[in-house]
């Protein structure tokens, strides 16, 4: 079957494509010149780590324009200090974009977090999500002591604390920081009972608030 005939016949995609030509077309009519600056480049204020949950669209719920927030997104927002996917899009966004802000954001109810506090096996995601089950490990006593409704929330919440902990430790942020630049790293959950966003009150400003065996000298050339 050809692709355009796979196309026709499947309502979901053409359904995507309809909606693009609509919102291109109310665009254009809105502003002529939006996709003639959209396409000379972008200059995000802000980097978005998040969950990959499909409940989690970020222009929306925001109510920002393409172009306003630079997005990461992999399954339980983890933020792993060996993932070079992460950090390349960190050291892209901190280094070359200059973002101000990065926000390590989580969801209530996650799917991901979830399946890190059960026994059963979710296939090549148990080795993506075994950090989380060594968190909840290293916190049991604090969340096996919540009411049951709250425990998957409470780790979620943690492993945001942890992203943003990660990212306050790295070279790329001590560089910015170095240079005078503003820089904040924020923890933020989804309530998607309500759609609004929690901010956890850990933000990260400066370097006063990261351990000094973490604050790394200029390397030597």
């Amino acid at each position: 079957m050809m692709a355009n005939q796979v196309q026709e016949n499947n309502s979901s995609i053409n359904g995507v494509i309809q909606n693009n030509k609509d919102w291109a077309s109310e665009m254009q009519a809105k502003n002529p010149e939006f996709f003639i600056e959209l396409a000379k480049g972008q200059s995000p204020k802000l980097l978005w780590v998040g969950c990959s949950d499909s409940r989690m669209a970020v222009d929306v719920m925001t109510q920002t324009n393409p172009g306003d927030i630079f997005i990461h997104r992999n399954i339980a927002n983890r933020v792993p200090s060996e993932d070079l996917n992460v950090l390349s899009v960190i050291e892209y966004a901190v280094k070359h974009l200059k973002v101000e802000h990065v926000i390590v954001a989580g969801h209530t109810g996650c799917g991901g977090i979830k399946a890190a506090m059960s026994n059963d096996s979710v296939g090549i995601l148990d080795h993506w999500l075994r950090p989380v089950k060594d968190l909840y490990l290293a916190n049991q006593e604090e969340i096996d002591s919540l009411p049951k409704a709250d425990r998957v929330d409470r780790l979620g919440e943690l492993n945001v604390i942890q992203g943003v902990s990660t990212i306050s430790k790295l070279p790329v942020v001590h560089d910015a920081w170095n240079e005078g630049r503003e820089l904040y790293i924020h923890g933020w959950m989804l309530q998607l009972n309500t759609g609004l966003l929690k901010d956890l009150d850990i933000s990260v400003t400066g370097p006063k608030q990261v351990p000094s065996i973490f604050k790394l000298n200029a390397a030597e050339h």
